[in-house]
């Protein structure tokens, strides 16, 4: 099992990974509404702004402050530099 690092020492399981989407477009804004009020959103933002939106298989959302293109840098097996936001120890 291949676990991806999403931010702030956050991982997930690539292979329940569906997609990584943008957050700014009206759609993904209604499916985040959508699933807090569900009760599965995960926010691994830790206070910084969400630059990514991780779909999983099981329904739960995950709010990313890192690039679409770094997490998706990282599925492929590669780091491509620092992450977004900052220090993680901050």
């Amino acid at each position: 099992m291949k676990l991806i690092n999403i931010g702030f020492g956050n991982l997930v399981s690539a292979s329940r990974l569906v997609a990584i989407v943008s957050p700014e477009s009206a759609p993904i804004k209604r499916i985040i509404q959508d699933v807090r009020e569900k009760g599965d959103l995960i926010d691994a933002t830790y206070g910084r702004r969400t630059h990514s939106v991780l779909i999983m298989d099981s329904g739960h959302v995950l709010l990313s402050a890192l690039q679409p293109d770094t997490i998706r840098a990282r599925t492929a097996g590669r780091d491509d530099g620092p992450e977004e936001g900052g220090d993680e120890d901050a």
